[in-house]
């Protein structure tokens, strides 16, 4: 009987999403707005009556579009173009989000809400919809244009800092207050958890993506990388974190491999249709009364949300070192709430900490800036124009200057010096992570022995110690190699901060005490965090003797060893991150190497051609002719780089791709049939 319902309520779901965003893609909005209302339509709260009658089912498998969605936005992070974007990047979402959580806090305020709602809230609008503005640019054409780089920078970023903001939100939540000490700790453990499973993912997924890669088998990936996928979010939600933060995470390590763009193809289908549960799922909740009652509040929040973004970001991409007008097109571009808005309103009802009214504000508000959004990106241009032609001249001058000096800045190179001292110490920053990481799972393992290691029936101190001794032994590589990144910038920092002109006769003997002074002051502070670490660990001080004893024995045994250890991941990491950025395997995207005299021309399909009503693959153009379709412009939206299941529609205007010669091969055989109708008429 289960089984019926289950399967009855699932086809209802899928039959008036599909029926809905039919509609929605007809008239030009975006689809993730229609699965909304469709929820809305099939409710508990629409009347006549409710048309699913399980909704916990329904919400469990929205759980599982969380998933694939994060998922699926880790797989767009991208660490080669954050570095490209980083700085600028991160300067203007930190300003975003920091004025938009005040601006929603005060909002909340004016209404009379309580404090958690107003900063539930202000969490809710400080974060932009990433799948939204990916949708929205792709389907303008506008996805490859430099101010579109920065946007997808912003918004990574932006994804970082709402995982942050929601291990915070959960304290507060717990505790009632923010405080500083368990804020710090809140980050820092959060720190260590994105570095261990950042370093450890990109030194074994890759590689294992490869071998599964030479069975040429898209099954085996694809179940691969879901096993991957599912296995990494259970286990942080086993360490207290959220499933979005573990598909997130693995999605970004998985995005390093060279079959990322496959794995997307792969991917997407099974993603598209839980992803569509879930936002159908949050329609569900949707009461159209407490909306008409909280009109007031989504009319406010909305317009805030717009205004607020659109200055935010496009001061916070101007203060990085933007020109104006790609700020202010950056600022207009997010201009809206999504998942992690209704992530973060989630949260707050799962901890029964914020008011059943603010989930369904949330979902009004992200369904019509979601609304605007395409509108919004469309008149960027004529924003910018209208700007340039009203502002006063002085204060155009001002801001080129601004720019321009900005970007002075950043083509100032570093010393030698600088740049070896900035590398070791990150170096040491993330071996410090990576300790900590060690410890914490030993820790973790302390406290929550699985199965077969109470079955062993070691006591209770024996057990610690056991534990201390593996994490020292496994944290021992990282340890070597930071004392000697100290005892190096010790003498780097000695020789070129200790000048003899300074010095005197004393230079030799001023650099040796820095040379050692730096060192071992690096390896006190080392070692009080790694006590600090393992001080839940320790056992009493009789068989911690031994064990430290034990430590020592096998730290000189094998320090070459772990010195080769450290230096084949390190080699291994390098080599990961060094790889050409992977490209789509389509055959267009070799094209520009291959074809030197290449050039584009645009056709029209109509009714009487060939190739209305087929799909590309189907045409075999490009076997046949050498040239190939880049691209489709039809009246729901323009389409860049097709796949070879796009069918032509009569009325398209597509763009092909080839020399003349196969340019000309290609008309003749998609108008052919064109010119035959033409002629008999």
């Amino acid at each position: 009987m289960h089984a019926g319902i289950f399967l009855q309520d699932l086809a209802v779901v899928m039959i008036v999403a599909a029926l809905v965003t039919i509609i929605f893609q007809r008239f030009k909005q975006p689809v993730v707005l229609g699965y909304i209302i469709a929820g809305v339509i099939i409710g508990p709260h629409t009347p006549p009556f409710p048309l699913v009658q399980d909704e916990e089912t329904i919400h469990t498998l929205s759980e599982l579009g969380v998933i694939l969605l994060m998922f699926s936005l880790g797989l767009e992070f991208s660490l080669r173009k954050l570095k490209k974007v980083g700085g600028t990047a991160f300067i203007a979402a930190f300003f975003e989000i920091l004025l938009m959580v005040w601006v929603g806090y005060e909002i909340g305020h004016l209404f009379g809400w309580k404090n958690m709602d107003s900063l539930f809230l202000g969490a809710m609008l400080s974060i932009s919809s990433t799948t939204i503005i990916v949708k929205a640019l792709a389907s303008l054409g506008k996805s490859r244009e430099p101010f579109a780089q920065l946007i997808f920078g912003i918004l990574i970023i932006e994804d970082i800092l709402a995982i942050a903001m929601i291990a915070l939100l959960s304290g507060i939540a717990m505790t009632g207050e923010l405080r500083a000490h368990e804020v710090g700790l809140t980050l820092g453990k959060l720190a260590i958890f994105l570095a261990a499973s950042l370093v450890a993912g990109l030194l074994a997924v890759p590689r294992l993506i490869a071998y599964v890669t030479r069975f040429k088998s898209n099954e085996m990936l694809l179940v691969t990388v879901l096993g991957l996928c599912f296995g990494f979010s259970l286990l942080a939600v086993k360490l207290g974190y959220s499933v979005a933060l573990g598909a997130f995470l693995i999605g970004a390590v998985i995005a390093e491999s060279r079959e990322v763009h496959r794995i997307e193809t792969l991917i997407e289908p099974v993603r598209d249709m839980f992803s569509a549960i879930f936002f159908v799922a949050i329609g569900l909740v949707i009461d159209p009364k407490t909306l008409v009652t909280y009109w007031l509040p989504i009319v406010v929040i909305t317009l805030a949300v717009v205004i607020g973004k659109i200055i935010t970001c496009s001061l916070g991409a101007f203060v990085g070192g933007n020109d104006s007008r790609t700020s202010v097109r950056v600022g207009m571009s997010l201009a809206q709430i999504g998942e992690f808005s209704f992530i973060i309103a989630s949260l707050g009802l799962t901890l029964h900490v914020t008011s059943s009214f603010l989930y369904p504000v949330a979902v009004a508000v992200s369904a019509l800036t979601t609304l605007l959004t395409p509108y919004l990106i469309k008149s960027t241009d004529k924003v910018v124009s209208r700007f340039d032609l009203i502002a006063p001249a002085s204060l155009v001058d001002t801001l080129e200057l601004y720019t321009s000096w900005v970007g002075r800045l950043g083509q100032r190179h570093p010393s030698m010096a600088a740049r070896l001292t900035r590398k070791w110490s990150a170096q040491m920053a993330l071996n410090a992570a990576l300790i900590g990481a060690v410890f914490i799972a030993a820790t973790y393992l302390g406290r929550h022995q699985p199965r077969w290691l109470k079955e062993i029936g070691l006591g209770n101190e024996w057990h610690r110690g056991a534990l201390w001794l593996v994490a020292v032994i496994f944290s021992l590589p990282m340890f070597i190699a930071t004392s000697r990144k100290l005892q190096a910038l010790g003498l780097l920092i000695a020789e070129t901060n200790v000048s003899a002109a300074a010095a005197g006769e004393h230079t030799k003997a001023i650099r040796a005490i820095v040379a050692q002074v730096i060192p071992i002051l690096g390896t006190v502070i080392l070692s009080i965090y790694i006590i600090i670490l393992i001080s839940t660990l320790l056992p009493r001080f009789e068989l911690f003797a031994v064990m430290l004893v034990l430590a020592s024995l096998v730290s000189w045994l094998l320090r070459r060893s772990f010195t080769k250890v450290y230096a084949k991941a390190q080699i291994a990491l390098q080599e990961t991150l060094s790889q050409p950025e992977p490209v789509p395997h389509e055959p267009s995207a070799a094209l520009p190497a291959l074809l030197r005299d290449a050039g584009l021309e645009p056709v029209a399909i109509t009714i009487g051609s060939p190739a209305a009503g087929k799909r590309i693959r189907e045409l075999k153009l490009r076997t046949q002719t050498g040239a190939s379709i880049v691209g489709i412009e039809r009246s729901s939206g323009n389409l860049i780089n097709p796949g070879p299941d796009e069918e032509l529609q009569p009325g398209d205007q597509i763009l092909l791709l080839g020399t003349p010669a196969q340019l000309d091969s290609a008309k003749m055989v998609l108008l052919e049939s064109t010119r035959y109708v033409t002629e008999n008429k």
